[in-house]
């Protein structure tokens, strides 16, 4: 941002927050419980500014949030993108707000309301998920001014040039899909045993729940397919998509079913559907792994870490958090594709709090030199099912 902007920055700042009434109903509060804060209304969403008090820094920088549908408090996707958003308050001092899509019909206009705003005018709208993409690429170019980060997919013209005020981030979950693939894979071969869950002696069977069989989550599928068979070519894994992002009652279900036809370990990728994949877990005596963040440990599901062996982390809350940092010191570059994987950490598996210790060294090390090869180049992880 120039002297001038910021100087403009501040005058818009200092003169209240009339322009976010637009935005009622539409607009949550951010708060420090990975919920979505507020006084909720009929649709689940309350209004509500993001402001430095408690920062260690100033900045006269405001981000707008659109998160993915789902909305915060799902313990995952979402919740990750507020920590990010949350640690630049904390850190740099910048306000945010946060909007929650109740469908995907909603995002396009949230997104204007964002960049039309002048009072507060928002330096940074960050579009969390894949189904932005399209109303990004209107909106982008309609206001070629304002500053747009996208998280799951790349914001892409026709002509295949990038939309120049577009910072984009995409991760390689196939790649720590495999690794938490490979644990599922040795320990399913094992009798083992730790907090509520056990193997089932004599089978090798293991589960993946989905959320909406998209081609991002189907990337996760294959490389967690591929990390099973990179254990044993003779295990059977068993999948299922609940077809939402938010319905624990679906994700329970599929995952019973598997664990009554000798699933040991389930991993998902389902947003807040998953939970019903943990609460499954706990019942059969089962295991379960996690996504996005550390499962184990998150507010929602910590409760379930007598079954979460580990996660598979996606860290949306540190491409928020850079491309937030970016605008906030002028280095902020739109046209640009973010790749994270193992080796950039952008992604990562962790064993979960209460089972990692008990998860035999011997698993841990094939685990350990199994993302080795992976950052090497000697494994090449797959993207497609099929491949």
């Amino acid at each position: 941002m120039t002297n001038i902007d910021k100087q403009r920055r501040k005058l818009m700042v200092a003169g209240g927050a009339v322009g976010v009434a637009g935005l009622a109903g539409c607009i949550s509060s951010p708060s420090d419980n990975g919920g979505s804060g507020g006084d909720g209304g009929d649709d689940g969403t309350s209004t509500g500014e993001g402001t430095t008090s408690g920062s260690n820094a100033e900045s006269d920088v405001s981000v707008g949030m659109v998160y993915a549908t789902g909305g915060l408090g799902d313990n995952s996707f979402n919740d990750m993108a507020h920590t990010g958003i949350k640690k630049a308050k904390q850190e740099l001092g910048v306000q945010f707000q946060n909007a929650e899509p109740s469908s995907p019909s909603d995002v396009e206009n949230l997104q204007r309301q964002f960049a039309k705003s002048q009072n507060p005018a928002y330096d940074l709208i960050c579009c969390i998920g894949f189904v932005q993409t399209n109303a990004l690429l209107k909106n982008a170019q309609q206001f070629p001014d304002q500053n747009f980060m996208l998280v799951d997919s790349v914001a892409e013209k026709e002509s295949g040039d990038l939309v120049k005020n577009v910072s984009n981030y995409v991760f390689k979950e196939n790649q720590g899909s495999f690794q938490v693939g490979y644990l599922a894979g040795l320990l399913t071969q094992q009798d083992f045993s730790a907090g509520k869950g056990a193997t089932k002696s004599g089978e090798k069977v293991v589960g993946f729940v989905g959320g909406k069989e998209v081609p991002l989550i189907k990337k996760f599928e294959a490389g967690y397919k591929a990390g099973v068979a990179h254990a044993g070519e003779d295990i059977e894994v068993r999948t299922a998509y609940v077809g939402a992002w938010n319905d624990p009652v679906a994700g329970k279900e599929a995952a019973v079913s598997m664990y009554d036809n000798g699933a040991d370990i389930v991993y998902h990728a389902a947003g807040g559907s998953g939970t019903g994949v943990f609460k499954a877990a706990q019942q059969k005596g089962r295991f379960a792994i996690g996504v996005d963040s550390d499962q184990s440990k998150a507010q929602g599901t910590a409760k379930f870490s007598n079954v979460i062996l580990a996660s598979m982390v996606k860290h949306v809350n540190e491409a928020v958090f850079q491309s937030t940092k970016n605008v906030d010191d002028d280095s902020f570059k739109g046209g640009s594709v973010n790749s994270l994987g193992l080796k950039e950490g952008g992604i990562e598996a962790v064993y979960g709090a209460d089972l990692g210790s008990k998860i035999p060294d011997g698993v841990k090390s094939k685990v350990e030199e199994s993302r080795t090869a992976i950052v090497d180049g000697d494994i090449k992880v797959p993207t497609k099912v099929d491949e």
